[in-house]
């Protein structure tokens, strides 16, 4: 099957078409993940080769989702926890159905209309890939057995920038996009420093982090998709926030 359709048959749009978000409901059950059970000895297998590859790599427990769906403009989810192994097997994979990705990307915007994003470091599992400060979903951000993404997105943004997106004004509408069995949820937030200002405070806090995730901030300004190295997920995004009417 591809693997694009296969979210469409639960009801999303199209890959790459970006659409408004009304709520989600994301459990996670207890136990293992059925796709792990199935790919157990692979995933040990892989992540002996990444982590010969990339020593820094830590198989911390992140949020995997089990199922996926879209009814009247709700995402309704299933998940576990699984070992930070399971996501980088899956991904090797072309990410399969049976496993599916969906984190939260607070956009930030400066005060001249710029998008504020990271470049991950060279220890990353996303090498100098460059996107939003966002983070697969952990154990941290469970609450009574569903996710809470508003925690993560203020979570991770806090750790790789310094910057507390409670201190922004965040637009009233959530919009989600989907591709390759990945859905990204995201959401502007406005913050009233220009630019230059926010590269400035972010490469202050990754001056003073021992163990910084990120090599540095920068500042984008259209939607070029070959303007930097961005995973799939950002191309629509930046359509969508610099090239849309109204």
């Amino acid at each position: 099957m591809n693997i694009d359709h296969d979210l469409e048959n639960a009801g999303f749009p199209p890959a790459g078409q970006v659409f408004p978000l009304a709520a989600h409901t994301l459990v996670v059950h207890d136990g293992d993940h059925p796709w792990v059970l199935e790919n157990q000895a692979a995933i040990e297998e892989n992540w002996a080769r990444e982590v010969a590859a990339n020593p820094a790599l830590f198989n911390g427990r992140m949020v995997f989702q089990r199922r996926l769906s879209l009814v009247d403009d709700r995402i309704e989810g299933e998940a576990y926890l699984a070992p930070f192994a399971t996501f980088l097997h899956w991904r090797r994979l072309a990410r399969p159905a049976g496993g599916y990705h969906l984190f939260a990307l607070p956009l930030p915007i400066s005060s001249d209309g710029a998008l504020i994003a990271i470049r991950m470091g060279a220890h990353t599992a996303n090498p100098g890939r460059v996107y939003c400060a966002a983070g697969s979903m952990d154990e941290n951000d469970v609450v009574s057995g569903r996710c809470d993404l508003d925690f993560n997105m203020r979570r991770e943004v806090l750790e790789e920038t310094g910057f507390d997106i409670a201190t922004a004004r965040a637009d009233a509408q959530t919009y989600a996009v989907q591709s390759d069995n990945t859905v990204t949820v995201f959401r502007r937030f406005f913050f009233d420093l220009t630019a230059q200002e926010m590269l400035d405070r972010i490469a202050a806090h990754v001056a003073a982090d021992p163990e910084p995730e990120i090599d540095g901030a920068l500042a984008i300004r259209d939607s070029d998709p070959a303007a930097h190295d961005y995973p799939a997920f950002m191309p629509p995004l930046l359509t969508w926030l610099f090239d849309r009417k109204g």
